[in-house]
């Protein structure tokens, strides 16, 4: 990716709520065909709305957006469509996960650990969440610059406008809830630029 090119997506990512945390990581080589992109983004798309469904912990008042009967069908769908695949998949042993790293995301892109990164070229991200971990969330990238800490930016490619959407709100949810839990236990929020530690 061009010098130019990386600056501006990690100028975009810099302004933007991210999701920080240490989930499950891995990452490695990847090159893809068409079909496999679609059908990336069709599986990270389902797995999107499954952690959105299984996260019990929503913050008040987002049903109020869409119609309450319309919105507890959607989530039991995905909750029916997540047993499924975890069936399908006889669940993933803890022992079978990758290690957890310190990892901050949102959709134009990631920090992570640079140790973890295979040589240039062309990515995939695993991210297994504690919601259901037998379903990870998988992105492709290639690698952006690298940062102080030894931490390095990779940039999101290919990424469907609905998957972009999808993590956008899961970003925007989980924030939400935190500026909830902070103003509840009366700890102050952190902030750094734009972005809100989560």
């Amino acid at each position: 990716m061009q010098t130019t090119q990386t600056e501006e997506r990690w100028q975009a990512y810099s302004e933007r709520v991210t999701w920080q945390g240490h989930p499950h990581l891995a990452i490695e080589p990847f090159e893809p065909t068409p079909d496999d992109v679609a059908r990336l983004n069709e599986r990270s798309l389902h797995v999107l709305r499954t952690l959105d469904s299984l996260d019990e912990r929503r913050a008040e008042g987002a049903a109020d957006d869409d119609d309450p009967v319309m919105q507890e069908l959607q989530r039991m769908d995905s909750k029916l469509n997540v047993l499924l695949d975890i069936v399908d998949r006889l669940l993933l042993p803890s022992t079978l996960l990758p290690s957890r790293q310190a990892v901050s995301f949102n959709a134009v892109g990631l920090v992570v650990p640079a140790s973890l990164l295979p040589p240039d070229g062309y990515l995939l991200v695993r991210l297994h969440f504690e919601a259901c971990r037998a379903l990870p969330l998988e992105l492709p990238a290639q690698h952006g610059k690298a940062l102080g800490n030894d931490n390095v930016f990779l940039c999101f490619r290919e990424l469907s406008e609905a998957v972009e959407d999808g993590l956008e709100r899961f970003v925007f949810c989980h924030h939400r809830r935190k500026v909830a839990e902070a103003r509840l236990s009366g700890m102050p929020e952190t902030v750094s630029g734009h972005k809100h530690r989560m």
